[in-house]
């Protein structure tokens, strides 16, 4: 039994083949309260620092509890960023995906069709597919904002066919080679080496392209990871 305050313990009932442990909690009270008083914001292994204010590492946009990571490529985007954007014709539509462990687990295995992915729930809006819609029929493009819109997207695609308001759980694996059914183009960060993430992005252009760009970044010193700079990928 783990006892994590006077109002919360838990009991590991199961370990994954991963070595994932499955964990029964035991609390006194209402669990998302007790989460907040005692627990922490989840923070990629890379940010050592305890993030004292939650909000640096929240999107101004984030309105769901679910993931274990922020979509850091939102974190560029202010209110008033994005109200200049809108004021220039652009339709911004918003999906939710909520970030699983599988975005911070390496791909350790010799071939990446061996590599597994964790589910990761998503959740398209009837607004948000509508907008969607009706920019690629109108000959627009769509832009994803971070990896997890990419595949939040490519996801309902993938599964549906089309762009429509649904919830399920993916565990799409993107990779080069792979055709893109819906997004145009990316404004992603910059991603850890030997990430699904890396590899993800570099399915836009080809790995050469893409090293070369990170290459470029580190002699211009740009900043990496959650807090670092974005590039636009078409």
């Amino acid at each position: 039994t783990i006892h994590f305050s006077d109002k919360m313990s838990g009991k590991v009932i199961d370990i994954t083949d991963e070595g994932h442990r499955i964990i029964k909690f035991e609390y006194d009270g209402v669990f998302q309260e007790i989460l907040e008083q005692i627990g922490n914001m989840p923070l990629p292994p890379y940010i050592t620092e305890k993030l004292e204010d939650k909000t640096k590492y929240q999107t101004v946009y984030a309105k769901y509890d679910g993931s274990v990571a922020a979509p850091t490529a939102g974190l560029h985007f202010t209110n008033e960023l994005l109200k200049k954007i809108e004021d220039k014709g652009v339709s911004i539509a918003y999906v939710t995906l909520h970030v699983g462990f599988g975005t911070f687990k390496p791909v350790t295995s010799d071939t990446v069709e061996d590599h597994h992915m964790h589910d990761e729930y998503y959740v398209v809006s009837k607004e948000a597919s509508d907008k969607i819609n009706d920019a690629k029929a109108n000959g627009g493009r769509v832009i994803a904002v971070g990896t997890t819109s990419v595949r939040t997207l490519e996801s309902v695609m993938w599964k549906l066919g089309k762009i429509e308001p649904c919830a399920d759980s993916t565990n799409i694996f993107i990779y080069p080679g792979y055709e893109f059914k819906i997004v145009d183009a990316i404004i992603t960060n910059f991603h850890l080496p030997k990430s699904t993430l890396i590899m993800l992005v570099s399915t836009f252009a080809s790995k050469e392209i893409i090293m070369n760009a990170y290459e470029e970044a580190k002699k211009n010193g740009y900043k990496f990871f959650s807090f670092g700079d974005a590039m636009l990928i078409k």
